[in-house]
């Protein structure tokens, strides 16, 4: 991997990682900075979201709220799909229920820098 898909990688994973943080979570403001214009996501639940009701609900979603649960992600990698866009895959754990995840980020310009497109998580039964 070249030193610009490394960099891609290691930015849609740093976005991540902040979309999982209470103090992010929380905050419509930092949130609407990481999403994609024309973010969809097709949740845990089997529900679909956009931009607009991921910005509106996300403050009061689990995982929001600094004494409550919060997601514990591991196995987290990286693959540039094409210049401007990484395909991030791994796991959560919150409150005793694990997701397998998967994201698609994008950079449409450096003063955006990358947003995340796509996001899907898929339930994972107990063993």
């Amino acid at each position: 991997m070249n030193v610009d898909a490394e960099s891609g990688v290691a930015e849609a994973i740093a976005g991540e990682l902040q979309l999982m943080s209470p103090a992010v979570r929380s905050s419509r403001a930092l949130v609407e900075q990481l999403l994609d214009p024309e973010f969809v996501e097709v949740g845990a639940s089997g529900r679909r979201w956009d931009r607009r009701s991921m910005l509106s609900a996300l403050p009061v979603m689990q995982g929001a709220d600094e004494d409550g649960p919060q997601y514990v992600p591991t196995g987290m990698t990286g693959t540039v799909l094409a210049p401007g866009i990484v395909h991030l895959t791994f796991e959560t754990v919150i409150d005793g229920r694990r997701a397998r995840r998967s994201s698609i980020w994008r950079k449409s310009d450096e003063d955006a820098g990358w947003r995340m497109y796509y996001h899907q998580a898929t339930p994972v039964p107990d063993a």
